[in-house]
Order: C-alpha cells, then sequence, then structure tokens
C-alpha cells in the first residue's frame, strides 16, 4: 500500500507542476477529489491535455483517443493512480 500512497503523492506534485497551480498543495488535493468538477479542483480540458502529457513522460503513459476512457481515468488521484499502475511503463 506504501506504494500506491507514494504514486499518489508523486502524481500531486507531478499535476501541480505540470498545471502551475500556484495556490496548491499536495496536502490539499484528496486523493478521491474530482479534478474536472467545481467542488474539486476545477480543471478544463486544456489542463487534461496538459497532464495527459505530464503523465506520458514521467510514466509511459499513453492514453486512447476514446474521451470516455481518458474521463475515467481522470476523475480522481485515486483513478490516476490506478491509470499509471495498469497503463504506465516506468511506475
Amino acid at each position: 500500500m506504501r506504494k500506491m500512497d507514494n504514486l499518489k503523492a508523486e502524481l500531486k506534485a507531478l499535476l501541480i507542476d505540470a498545471l502551475n497551480l500556484e495556490d496548491v498543495t499536495p496536502e490539499d488535493i484528496a486523493d478521491d477529489m474530482p479534478l474536472f468538477s467545481d467542488e474539486g479542483l476545477g480543471l478544463d480540458s486544456v489542463d487534461g491535455l496538459e497532464l495527459g502529457l505530464a503523465l506520458k513522460k514521467k510514466y509511459g503513459v499513453v492514453l486512447s483517443a476514446d474521451a470516455e476512457d481518458s474521463r475515467r481515468w481522470f476523475t480522481s488521484i485515486d483513478t490516476l493512480a490506478q491509470c499509471v499502475r495498469e497503463l504506465g511503463k516506468k511506475a
């Protein structure tokens, strides 16, 4: 479980760095917080593209062009961690 916790911490830092979220700390992001809703971080589609590129660069994750698939993976830190574990080449 510690490995997954470390991955989630890495993903929070990656998210903050890749999207230049200046007023957000990893502690501000709950593992199950929605990333793309106003109840969560409120990210938009451009943020999603940036995050996708960062995941590809760091973990070798290549997402399909299927928007439904990407939407499922980009729901929260929990789902991003699962995505990296299943699809990543460097996790």
